[in-house]
């Protein structure tokens, strides 16, 4: 089993640990550390057991306000989760008549009548006024 040596407020530790966890570890150690850092700041020196307990409050503190902002977001997750198959379920919505207007052929053929005739007209006013 791997001896460790981790510092936590200044003061050295050695601690085992099981083969392959070093690095969990020196993480646990290093958040546990910045803990006793910012107490060192803001009281001063305490005694090692003193340090380690409030230390150790502070994370479980912060450990504590984790787990309750998880389980909100798990409680809304399993909301949304519902949601989503809900309307996954819903019946399909009946489809929508959509009605394009389509002008007739017998329109289109007296509109270009109509537009023949026009040119004619405009070709015989052309020619009275040239000459």
């Amino acid at each position: 089993m791997p001896e460790v040596e981790i510092k936590i407020g200044g003061r050295g530790f050695d601690v085992s640990c099981q083969e392959g966890e070093e690095h969990y570890l020196h993480s646990a150690a290093k958040m546990l550390d910045d803990e006793a850092q910012a107490l060192a700041a803001q009281i001063g020196r305490l005694p090692e057991s003193r340090m380690l307990l409030m230390a150790g409050l502070m994370l479980a503190d912060k450990t504590a306000g984790v787990e309750d902002r998880l389980r909100e977001m798990t409680a809304e997750m399993d909301t949304l989760k519902a949601e989503i198959e809900a309307l996954k379920n819903r019946p399909e919505p009946d489809p929508v008549r959509v009605e394009v207007p389509v002008v007739p052929s017998e329109v289109m053929d007296t509109l270009a009548e109509v537009a023949a005739r026009a040119e004619a007209l405009a070709s015989q006013i052309e020619e009275k006024a040239d000459s």
